[in-house]
């Protein structure tokens, strides 16, 4: 489809997603079927390998992206987060220099990795006083995270960084799932900096109350600029036939806008682990969604999904590189 110019252009697209193609998965799952191992034997490694053939039309991973996008929150004038807004800024030139967790894992996998800064001049609202950004700005931070996306790639990991952005996250869930308890300690913040992530997130629900339904507007109400741009990037993957992996609560919570939207709108991700955050496990389960790792990770960035690129190499490697029955003269094929 041609590059989406409005947020009308952008629901359009959901109405118009791309499926898995049946026939890939089906030839995938033939050759797992003579591969010289009981069937079934390497669990979820054959479910990831009939993903990617479902989406990219072969089992490989020649060419992955990571794209970082960053941005600043005006929620973070209340003392919801361990650390000051200026560290935004200051990671961000931690990544274009190399330094960051991120970018060594993309190096490990040879994933390109590039940093996407929205605005960190001008942090969003407060969103217990008002809309986090306008609708302008919400179209913008969007487009930015679908035209950040390669068409070419055989995955696709979208992190983030932001300063109090696990605060709008958890309003985000709030909204969009229901119930309470959806704040955690983030960065790490202690029991008092916890109770003010709470009142911001049940501040916000009752500014916005009854304004809420539309997953877009919980975004836009909520969230914040490279929210959005993770929002718009999956979008863009799924229309490209991108497979994704998901990071943490904050990715969850992007992505949930479009599960909400639209049933099925992220069948092409998978979630790369289960993030220390508190209600990253629930927001998985909303979004119907099994972890690939748990190893009590919380830095954002991109780096659990990045870490869980291994797992899914993994996977390729086994179903291009193993022997079938008749080629190893292996009886029981």
């Amino acid at each position: 489809m041609p590059a989406p110019t409005s947020l009308s252009d952008l629901r359009r697209a959901l109405e118009t997603m791309p499926q898995p193609d049946v026939r890939a998965i089906a030839a995938a799952r033939a050759r797992d079927a003579v591969l010289t191992k009981p069937p079934g034997a390497l669990g979820r490694l054959e479910d990831l390998a009939e993903w990617l053939a479902g989406w990219r039309g072969r089992v490989a991973v020649d060419r992955i992206q990571v794209a970082v996008f960053a941005g600043n929150h005006g929620i973070a004038a209340r003392g919801v987060s361990a650390f000051p807004a200026e560290v935004t800024v200051q990671m961000v030139a931690n990544f274009q220099a190399g330094g960051a967790a991120i970018n060594q894992l993309s190096r490990l996998h040879g994933a390109a990795m590039t940093v996407h800064p929205l605005a960190l001049d001008r942090p969003t609202a407060d969103f217990t006083e008002g809309p986090a950004i306008t609708g302008d700005e919400l179209l913008e931070a969007l487009l930015t995270g679908w035209a950040a996306v390669d068409p070419q790639a055989d995955l696709f990991v979208a992190g983030e960084m932001g300063i109090a952005n696990t605060t709008p996250a958890a309003a985000m869930a709030a909204a969009l799932f229901g119930g309470s308890g959806w704040a955690g300690r983030g960065t790490g913040v202690d029991d008092a900096g916890l109770a003010r992530k709470e009142a911001a997130v049940a501040a916000g629900l009752a500014t916005h109350a009854g304004q809420l339904d539309d997953p877009f507007d919980v975004l836009r109400r909520l969230g914040g600029r490279e929210i959005a741009a993770m929002t718009g990037a999956y979008l863009a993957a799924r229309m490209h036939r991108v497979p994704v992996v998901l990071d943490g609560f904050i990715s969850c919570a992007a992505a949930a806008v479009l599960h909400c939207a639209r049933p099925g709108a992220l069948d092409h991700c998978v979630a790369g682990h289960l993030s220390a955050e508190g209600a990253h496990g629930r927001l998985l389960e909303a979004l119907g969604k099994q972890p690939l790792l748990s190893l009590g990770m919380r830095l954002g960035e991109g780096s659990g999904a990045a870490l869980a690129l291994g797992a899914i190499r993994g996977a390729v490697a086994c179903h291009t590189g193993m022997a079938t029955f008749a080629e190893a003269g292996v009886s029981g094929g």
